[in-house]
């Protein structure tokens, strides 16, 4: 089902979402998906697929999309993880000229006072978990790759955000944090936004995992990952939704009015708890957890209808504060009235490329599709 799903996706519904609307993040999951089906399978089909697409991502003359001279957008930082992707494959010269372009955005990327990257010009001083997820392993491969020793400088920002955002009654991380206590939305005191969002959850559980693999051949605190991964995956657990074993869009309100289990969130955390027990970060029953939280997507949300697969219960968008849409709305409060009234999107790629992922981990593990 997943794959069968995963070959149509990306030879139509992907390029369609590509030719409406610039490259984003969300693009690059999907190209990450494809890649690590590719590893997963061994199959080059998946590569095809990535390769197909890449025109999207950078034209002939090498502009990259979506790239702003002097922009400071975390978000736009994750392109580099597709184009080191089609450095890999490719070998062209243009592609590895990007992936240090996308790294030299970091090395001068504005900071909060806590040392954390702010997460863009139109959201300054603030640290989301979302961002977490946008530089890190990009920063991580590419210290792995150059040998340059700022490794301290990322478990620092990983232990930094996890001061900020982690909410010790709950068990659970808060989506972001205004370290000024500027935004409408933030705790005069903590600066924190008031509630769960599980993306955002998803987002940073995915990086600590992607980041350990890296580090753990470069520096002796990379332990330290793993205990802010378990510690947040024994948090998140204790939520988990008995019928779909999936998590809610909320959540850690599972009744609150409009609340739904909501499909990127899920798979995200799906792939963290998998790949955290492959790397030994967890115990092998992590593993089988994430595997039993991806089929719950799978026999919610997977529909083979008369056209074609379709993925369903995926939060659109969702964020802080005034959005960088041309409607510049004000509702954005981090409440979960706010969460709740996102609206839901079928084979929106944050929730197909998650699965991607995630369904990849599975058949690491010699199970699912």
């Amino acid at each position: 089902m997943w794959l069968e799903y995963f070959s149509q996706y990306l030879g139509t519904a992907f390029p369609q979402f590509l030719a409406d609307k610039p490259w984003n993040y969300k693009d690059d999951l999907c190209m990450i998906g494809a890649r690590d089906l590719a590893l997963a399978t061994g199959d080059e089909t998946w590569n095809r697929y990535i390769l197909d697409n890449a025109h999207w991502l950078m034209s002939g003359d090498g502009t990259v999309a979506n790239w702003k001279e002097g922009e400071n957008n975390i978000d736009k930082v994750s392109f580099g993880k597709s184009l080191r992707i089609l450095r890999d494959l490719t070998g062209d010269p243009r592609y590895a000229g990007a992936v240090k372009k996308a790294y030299a955005f970091l090395e001068r990327y504005p900071r909060t006072e806590t040392g954390n990257f702010w997460h863009k010009d139109i959201y300054p001083n603030q640290v989301w978990l979302d961002g977490l997820y946008m530089a890190m392993p990009f920063y991580a491969q590419t210290l792995a790759e150059t040998g340059e020793d700022k490794w301290d400088d990322i478990m620092d920002q990983f232990a930094g955000a996890h001061k900020l955002l982690w909410d010790e009654k709950l068990g659970l991380y808060v989506h972001g944090c205004d370290v000024s206590r500027k935004a409408a939305w933030s705790d005069p005191v903590t600066g924190r936004s008031p509630s769960v969002w599980l993306r955002a959850e998803g987002w940073f559980l995915m990086a600590l995992s992607d980041v350990y693999e890296l580090a753990k051949d470069h520096t002796d605190r990379a332990e330290e990952l793993a205990v802010f991964l378990k510690n947040a995956l024994d948090g998140i657990l204790k939520y988990q939704d008995n019928k779909t074993r999936m998590f809610f869009q909320v959540a850690d309100q599972p009744e609150f009015p409009g609340n739904y289990p909501e499909t990127s969130g899920s798979a995200m955390i799906a792939y963290a708890l998998m790949k955290g027990a492959r790397l030994g970060m967890l115990d092998d029953s992590y593993g089988a957890a994430g595997s039993q939280v991806l089929d719950g997507i799978r026999d919610t949300y997977l529909k083979e209808e008369h056209d074609a697969w379709h993925l369903y219960g995926i939060c659109a968008s969702a964020g802080l504060g005034a959005g960088p849409d041309p409607h510049n709305r004000k509702n954005r409060n981090g409440t979960p009235d706010y969460y709740v009234s996102e609206a839901r999107m079928r084979d929106n790629q944050h929730g197909t490329g998650a699965c991607m992922m995630a369904v990849s981990e599975q058949l690491r593990r010699g199970e699912g599709n």
